[in-house]
């Protein structure tokens, strides 16, 4: 039995945080009193599992993937490999890339397939699973900086929108970036596809070689990083705004291919204060109001 999990109601008394390790959510869900309970046990039930069957394959989650790459068999992982998978042939990605985009979606699935909910999120570090039932929405607050979070725009997705999964990422987050994206946001059809985007359309925000960008190994830093030697960006000095739009400029060149291919619905770039959209998904000024962060 998982001791180690803490589970408690947050003081608003509506949504549930469970945290296991470096896993730390927080769902919420909307419906009759009895289904949101039975779907909160339902998503308890399932949390104190996941950490330790990602554990029991995690020197095959660090894995690069690709046609040999690892082989998993756990749920959650053979989701994180789905994902990131489109990726494999151009660039180096590992299942861990999608991790807590696949978590969200897990816990979000046993949730919906246990109660009658009619709108549910679970927000694993700004990776967001969504369940959005007939004739509802979810009005989605973007960051420019993951590190102090203030909002620069909204995104508002309903029931018949494509839209199931958000993510961020950035050097500023809370996983190492090749790139020096602050924050890029996106919209895909699952959790775990907009997580494995949101770390390959941020490598690609970058000026290789530039002075003003400090990079380090990632295992200098943490030495079972899935990066290794990879260099990941830990600090992004003064940037003229012709090397600012440059940077973007190939974030947006990435993001526009996912686009094409179907991988992603919409992006928001951001660097330096410059913000950049991509997609169909009309992103509207911030508004003081209740919002699901990504």
């Amino acid at each position: 039995m998982n001791t180690r999990a803490q589970i408690s109601l947050l003081p608003d008394g509506r949504r549930l945080h469970l945290q296991d390790g470096p896993i730390d959510v927080i769902i919420e869900a909307f419906g009759p009193p009895r289904e949101v309970r039975a779907s909160y046990v339902a998503a308890t039930e399932r949390f104190v599992t996941i950490l330790d069957e990602l554990c029991g394959e995690l020197p095959l989650l660090r894995q690069a993937a690709g046609p040999s790459g690892p082989q998993v068999t756990g749920i959650v992982a053979k989701r994180m490999l789905e994902a990131v998978l489109p990726y494999a042939a151009d660039a180096f990605i590992t299942p861990m890339g999608a991790v807590a985009g696949s978590v969200a979606e897990e816990i979000l699935a046993v949730m919906v397939g246990a109660a009658a909910v009619y709108r549910a999120d679970v927000n694993d570090g700004g990776d967001i699973a969504l369940h959005i039932g007939a004739g509802k929405e979810f009005v989605v607050g973007m960051v420019a900086r993951p590190d102090r979070p203030s909002l620069f725009g909204t995104a508002t997705l309903r029931s018949a929108d494509p839209v199931r999964g958000i993510a961020t990422s950035g050097w500023r987050g809370r996983s190492f970036s090749l790139g020096i994206a602050d924050a890029v946001t996106v919209l895909a059809e699952s959790a775990s596809a907009a997580d494995a985007a949101a770390t390959i359309i941020a490598n690609a925000v970058d000026l290789p070689g530039h002075p003003a960008i400090s990079r380090v190994p990632a295992c200098e830093l943490s030495p079972d990083s899935d990066l290794g030697t990879l260099p990941v960006t830990q600090n992004v000095g003064w940037l003229s705004q012709s090397e600012t739009e440059v940077a973007l400029n190939a974030g947006v060149a990435m993001a526009l291919r996912l686009v094409e291919r179907g991988l992603i619905i919409a992006a928001a770039l951001n660097l330096e204060g410059e913000t950049r959209a991509v997609g169909s998904i009309p992103l509207q000024p911030a508004l003081q109001r209740s919002l699901t962060h990504a």
